[in-house]
Parts: structure tokens; sequence; C-alpha cells
């Protein structure tokens, strides 16, 4: 977990040049794989994060390190980027790597908006999600750190380049596997859905289901969420087995969790506060 000041440099930064990502439009394409290229170098070698994030340190001499690094090759605005981030305070090295990635993140989904992918992008990894629920080999070769990197990129290739997916999502899952950054490949692909389902705001809903929706049950949530929000939505579903029963449904940040699992963790919780 992020300490205080890394989580308000984050944000700031973020908040701060989010609107030159959006003016990027299809450049961001460019941009989002430097950021990532980016976060893996600073998560093999935590003496560049540490030189980059010492606070002792003149920023000029950390944007010198950052120039050396990317040789004069970077966009103009993976420069600026970079140079907002080292500039700013952190409560740990390794959590500059984070707010790279997160930006790497941000530029491909302005890249979506740009072409009009971001729905299929969303949807595309919901149903990525869910077909690797029921892969748990697969899953496990996926985040499996004692494999070579492009073994596992690979490995996603052979099984889903017949989807035919969006740039976008083919992308976000390579970098999910080329790149582990101590996390499970589910855990990775649930987060993206999430940054996804929060970019597209009241225009998103995402149900989590034991069992897929159906029709009929998707044309009932669409209709109710449209008239809560006042425009369209569309109803991401997501299917994850260890839910039991009920809905989890999540509308930007606003998370409403009728699951069974979550109804017995409460019950759980209730028995534990009155023993």
């Amino acid at each position: 977990m992020r300490g205080e000041a890394s989580r308000i440099a984050d944000r700031v930064s973020r908040d701060s040049l989010a609107p030159k990502l959006r003016d990027a439009g299809e450049e961001n394409w460019r941009i989002g794989n430097e950021l990532f290229s980016l976060t893996s170098v600073l998560d093999h070698n935590i003496q560049l994060e540490r030189a980059l994030t010492d606070p002792s340190r003149p920023v000029a001499d950390k944007v010198a390190v950052l120039e050396t690094l990317v040789g004069g090759k970077a966009h103009p605005l993976t420069m600026e980027i970079m140079t907002d981030l080292v500039s700013r305070r952190w409560s740990r090295a390794k959590d500059i790597a984070n707010a790279v990635e997160d930006f790497g993140v941000d530029a491909m989904m302005y890249y979506a908006d740009a072409t009009d992918a971001t729905l299929k992008v969303s949807v595309e990894l919901a149903e990525l999600h869910s077909a690797l629920l029921g892969l748990p080999v697969v899953r496990a070769k996926l985040y499996d750190d004692q494999a070579p990197s492009e073994a596992r990129v690979k490995l996603f290739h052979e099984l889903f380049d017949d989807k035919h997916l969006n740039k976008v999502t083919e992308r976000l899952a390579e970098h999910a596997t080329c790149n582990l950054r101590r996390r499970r490949y589910l855990e990775t692909i649930q987060w993206l859905i999430n940054k996804f389902s929060r970019h597209m705001g009241e225009s998103m809903v995402t149900v989590t289901t034991a069992s897929p929706l159906t029709k009929e049950q998707i044309a009932r949530l669409t209709k109710v969420y449209s008239a809560k929000a006042g425009r369209a939505v569309h109803i991401n579903s997501v299917v994850d087995p260890s839910v039991l029963g009920g809905m989890r449904i999540q509308i930007g940040d606003e998370v409403t969790d009728n699951t069974v699992v979550a109804q017995l963790e409460n019950l759980r919780r209730t028995v534990k506060a009155e023993s």
C-alpha cells in the first residue's frame, strides 16, 4: 500500500497532466508503450528508483538521469510526465514505478477514447477475465515468475489471438504478464477493468455474478441504471464463480456488494463482534 506522500504525488500529478494526455489523442499509443517500458526498467533497478526519488537530490539532477535513460528518444509528453513525477515527494522509492504504470494505463485509455474503442476494450477485458476464471493452470503459467516473460506473452497469444482483440486490450493483457509487478495475472486484469469502469464513469456498470447474466437480466439492469444515470449505460458482465451468488455492482468508484460471499463475510464479522 502506498504511503500518504505517494498517494498525493500520484493523484496531483495525474490530475494536472490528464488534460494534456487527453489532448494527445492517438499519440497516446506511443506514450503508453514508453511508460510501460519505463515501469519495467524501474521495477528492475532499485538504485535508479532511489536516484529519481531522493528528496535531497536537485530536480535538475534527476531530470539529467532521465535524459540519459531515454536518450532523447521519448515522446515529449512522456518526458514531461516523468519530469513531473521525479519532482514530487514519494513515501517509498518503488512507488514511482506504480505512478508511471498508472500513467501508462491512462494513456492507453485515452488512446482507446481517441479511436472509439473504450467500450470494446472494457468488454474484452471482462470477457478475458471470465475466460481465465475457468483456466487455473493457464492463469498460473501467466504469472509464473520463473518462466521468461517472452514465454508468458507467447502463451497468451496462443490462447487468445483467434479472438481478434482490440490492440489496446491486447497490449494491456501483454503488459499484465510481461511485467508481473508482484501481482497475480487475474488480479491485474480486474484492476484494469476497474480503471476502465472509473474512466467511463456512469456510462459503465460492471456487474459481477457467479454465472452469466441472461439477456433479460441485462436488459432490466440497463433500463434501471440508465434511468438512474439519466443517460444510456452499458452493462459490463463479469463472471466470477467465487462470489457464489448475488451481484456485485460497480459504477465508477461506487460499489454495492450483495454477493453471497460478501453477506457471509458480514455475518462472520457480526458474530465475531458479538462474541
